[in-house]
């Protein structure tokens, strides 16, 4: 499958919230989630019935380079080596002794993982949870780590590499759009954790114009959320990248997922569960609704602020939110953007010897800048026709019951709309420059 009228295709599936069919209602989910066939340190049962009985609608477990489709054991002591002593025993009182099953091996007791058509059965409700089978396509270029999601997919995805960091990304979304032609349904593919070893700059991110999500935000704490004095935070990556592809690749920008990036499960340590989710609004619980939802950009990231409303009308130009609020807390919604005449220039992060960094460069304020800003739970923006794209970001006074970060509030982040003219508006060119890394 070919790349290059994938902006095209795009405008088609993105029609705008307010035409999507009425009879819908919201799905809260997570699309990035490890157990014990990669990294993680419980049993895949054990957390998907966790994030049922939390009131998510679908999880995806996203281990790396597997799925759980083959027999795998798994030795008692990794447990112990993951801090997981007591899994093994929760595990029995969950699901039964009957339903575990041990053995020994090399006077060790090995415990069998169980694979998603064994368990999908005993979780799933139509209606109300849904299991949905990822991978972390875990990659890298020349020791960088490059990790993409990909969720619904049929079939395992080796990791393809690349001659370049760029080309490392989009060979795997090559892999990802190729096996879904083939099954003939829609496969989500989004890139993980950019600031995690600082991998990504804002400008591969908008250079990979075939790469449309992304996480604007990660609950695992070693994933740099908010950068550093030379790296750019996730969000301000975010309204760079975007700004990028709107005004110089005439492509559309990114989407902004939330995710756990859960890996423990026991403990208050780590990686831990309910930091980070999505909140689709689509017509039902079904996986490729969902994915269509997404694609059309109907629906917000969540660190725990819920909507009760979102109207991002493109043809009207406004972005309405009403807040669920909490007994206590505060909100301000601040709508971001960036306006068509922005200051274009950029310069290169130096490091202390003063030679330029393999780093996101430094971007004027016009880049991202906040347009609007409102108090209360219920807040507008429309659009005056400037602005190359505008999107909402609320955030509460109150902190996370489990932060991943130091001073953490709850928040929640709309997609950016009012981009759709400028494409629609500018001739496509047979190829255009990408925007330097450096």
């Amino acid at each position: 499958m070919r790349f290059v009228h994938v902006w095209v295709l795009f405008l088609l599936m993105s029609t705008p919230a307010s035409l999507v069919a009425q009879e819908t209602r919201w799905f809260r989910g997570n699309l990035h989630t490890h157990s014990l066939w990669s990294d993680g340190n419980d049993f895949p049962e054990m957390i998907c019935d966790w994030y049922r009985e939390h009131g998510y609608h679908f999880v995806a477990l996203s281990d790396h380079n597997v799925l759980s489709d083959s027999e795998k054991w798994i030795k008692e002591s990794v447990l112990t080596k993951r801090e997981a002593t007591e899994a093994l025993e929760r595990y029995r009182q969950r699901f039964g002794a009957e339903w575990v099953e041990t053995r020994m091996r090399d006077d060790q007791t090995e415990v069998r993982l169980k694979m998603l058509k064994e368990y999908r059965g005993k979780l799933e409700k139509p209606g109300e949870f849904l299991l949905v089978q990822g991978e972390e396509i875990t990659d890298s270029f020349e020791s960088i780590p490059i990790h993409m999601c990909a969720s619904d997919l049929e079939e395992l995805i080796r990791p393809r590499g690349g001659e370049s960091l760029r080309d490392v990304i989009r060979n795997n979304l090559l892999a990802v759009a190729e096996q879904s032609a083939r099954i003939g349904r829609p496969i989500l593919a989004h890139l993980n954790h950019p600031n995690y070893g600082y991998a990504v700059t804002a400008e591969d991110l908008a250079a990979v114009t075939q790469e449309r999500f992304f996480e604007i935000y990660n609950g695992h704490p070693g994933v740099n959320q908010q950068g550093d004095a030379k790296h750019a935070s996730m969000e301000q990556m975010w309204d760079i990248a975007n700004t990028l592809r709107i005004a110089e690749l005439k492509s559309p920008p990114l989407f902004g997922l939330g995710t756990d990036d859960s890996h423990h499960y026991l403990g208050s340590r780590g990686a831990t569960p309910g930091r980070g989710w999505v909140m689709v609004r689509a017509t039902e619980l079904n996986a490729t609704r969902l994915i269509n939802a997404m694609n059309r950009g109907d629906f917000y990231a969540s660190s725990g602020v819920e909507l009760s409303e979102m109207i991002c009308d493109e043809q009207e130009g406004r972005i309405e939110v009403k807040i669920v609020p909490r007994p206590g807390a505060t909100y301000v919604t601040e709508f971001i953007g960036t306006k068509r005449a922005y200051d274009t220039s950029s310069d290169p992060v130096l490091d202390d010897q003063g030679n330029p960094m393999r780093v996101t460069r430094k971007y004027p304020a016009d880049v991202g800048r906040v347009l609007a800003k409102v108090e209360g739970s219920h807040a507008t923006y429309r659009l005056n026709g400037e602005e190359l794209y505008v999107r909402a970001r609320i955030t509460s006074s109150e902190a996370p019951e489990n932060p991943s970060y130091a001073e953490q509030r709850r928040q929640a982040w709309t997609q950016p709309i009012g981009w759709r003219k400028w494409l629609e508006a500018a001739p496509k060119p047979e190829a255009k420059p990408e925007p330097s890394p450096r």
